[in-house]
């Protein structure tokens, strides 16, 4: 009896350091597996990180680069309405209205005396200017008469304008007869018309 008392006894102590030392082991491996749980948590959240910044920076390059484009788009913009302006601007200075004739004359007459003394104001109020004064003719006549008809009158047209004070050295004139009708009909109206002076005028920087 004394004996399986023993026995007992010892099963006992055996069966209790058997689950100490489970208890210990499932300590140690519940451990171990937090703390890789932990180190997994955090590389997940350095890779996230590292993704966000990525993507952050690309939408930031992404957004420069749109910018860049948008700004080289209005500075064309600006660059191109600038030439426009620019080129309006001095077609508006070098525009002048034209003088015209009587059938087969030179003679200046009373309207475009008053067209002359204004150009001649304009210029004379800038030194630094060129101009041609073209003839030209209406349709009827041969092509030699209306070259000589369009080169006497822009030489009328250019010997009013240096009695007006005017430098003859900075007045050229050339004939184009009846080659550039402005008109082209064939009736009174469109022959009055081509029958003119026309003057270009260069602005010099």
């Amino acid at each position: 009896m004394k004996r399986n008392g023993v026995c007992i006894g010892i099963i006992a102590v055996i069966f209790f350091l058997s689950m100490m030392l489970m208890t210990g082991c499932s300590k140690k491996t519940v451990t171990k597996d937090e703390s890789l749980s932990a180190g997994e948590r955090q590389a997940a959240a350095a890779q996230a990180e590292a993704a966000a910044k990525r993507e952050a920076d690309r939408k930031r390059a992404a957004e420069q680069a749109a910018q860049g484009k948008e700004d080289a788009r209005q500075l064309a913009l600006k660059r191109d309405a600038e030439a426009v302006a620019a080129l309006a601007a001095e077609k508006e200075k070098s525009a002048f209205e034209d003088i015209h004739f009587a059938y087969d004359k030179a003679t200046i007459e009373p309207e475009a005396r008053e067209v002359l003394k204004r150009l001649a104001s304009r210029l004379g109020s800038n030194k630094n200017y060129s101009l041609v004064i073209e003839g030209h003719c209406d349709e009827r006549g041969t092509v030699e008469y209306n070259m000589a008809l369009g080169q006497r009158r822009a030489d009328a047209a250019m010997k009013y304008l240096v009695d007006l004070g005017l430098d003859k050295e900075k007045i050229k004139t050339v004939s184009y007869g009846k080659e550039r009708p402005l008109d082209s009909g064939q009736n009174e109206e469109a022959w009055a018309k081509n029958r003119r002076g026309h003057f270009l005028i260069k602005y010099k920087k």
